[in-house]
């Protein structure tokens, strides 16, 4: 009896429900999705690709991908500034080579010379976490020779589950990627060369890329498993379009009007960082650092 209530007692203080507290975020202390007005897919965007594979049924929009199409969508107006973001619930079991993504854009406008901040979902294999892909691209950094600026992430929930909220604060002094309000990068802007300053639209898609999405291309796309699914609702891209006055102010998401983090929203991504980022292109020394000269300077 004395040996049951031992590791009774050993499980209660170790178990799951300690261990998982333990890893959940601290608290950023400031929430700016309830900051901004949510829209629905028809107030603020349009289909790009795949129609046939898209639908909106209140409020939420489903696109998927199978062996014959996947599906894209596009805001009706380009940002030179603002919040974009959207509550996403992805597909569960195996999704290799399958990329959900959010991301802005210029690539129409400006193609082959284009810029890009992404927010994309690397598919799995059973039994693995999905990926969470933040990149930046500064004019056509992303077309023919790639000059990627990658940070990779895992989750602290299973983000199949239930809708999650992700989402890209662009301003003229940095980019900041949130989820769930948490902080998980900020992309400074250090010089002209390398940050986006032409408008750019809000755009969602799913699509096969299964020469490199999952572990570098080792497992590809498996039709036997389709459709694969991904869900958006909640969507929110606010700020100064293209169209706005000079003087529209750019919107922030901390608690100041100077914009960037506030120090406990730092200190909170600086967390996430430790504890779920499993690659920075700054610390990758394969990489030619001359071509990311942010990484150094």
């Amino acid at each position: 009896m004395g040996f049951i209530l031992f590791f009774t007692l050993v499980f209660i203080l170790t178990g799951p429900s300690v261990t998982n507290a333990g890893y959940w975020p601290p608290s950023p202390g400031f929430y700016p999705s309830s900051k901004f007005t949510s829209m629905t897919f028809n107030q603020g965007f349009k289909n790009l690709w795949g129609p046939s594979h898209q639908t909106v049924n209140n409020d939420a929009l489903a696109i998927w991908l199978d062996r014959t199409s996947g599906s894209g969508f596009k805001s009706v107006k380009p940002f030179r500034s603002g919040y974009f973001g959207a509550s996403i619930k992805l597909q569960p079991g195996y999704t290799a080579g399958v990329i959900t993504a959010f991301y802005l854009s210029n690539n129409e406008a400006h193609p082959g010379f284009h810029d890009e901040v992404d927010i994309e979902f690397l598919g799995t294999t059973f039994g693995k976490p999905y990926t969470l892909q933040t990149n930046v691209y500064i004019r056509g950094s992303g077309d023919g020779k790639i000059i990627g600026r990658e940070m990779k992430f895992h989750l602290w929930f299973d983000p199949t589950q239930n809708f999650h909220h992700y989402a890209i604060l662009w301003s003229p002094h940095d980019i900041i990627f949130f989820v769930d309000d948490v902080p998980i990068r900020r992309y400074p802007r250090k010089s002209d060369a390398t940050f986006p300053l032409r408008p750019m639209w809000l755009y969602g898609s799913i699509w096969d890329a299964s020469s490199w999405a999952t572990e570098d291309g080792r497992y590809k796309a498996d039709y036997k498993y389709q459709p694969f699914v991904g869900r958006f609702t909640n969507f929110k891209a606010t700020g100064c379009s293209a169209y706005s006055s000079p003087r529209c102010h750019p919107v922030t998401a901390s608690p100041g009007r100077s914009g960037g983090l506030s120090r406990r929203q730092y200190m909170t991504m600086k967390w996430v960082q430790s504890h779920y980022m499993v690659y920075n292109y700054c610390r990758d020394n394969k990489r030619d650092h001359s071509l990311t000269p942010e990484c150094w300077k």
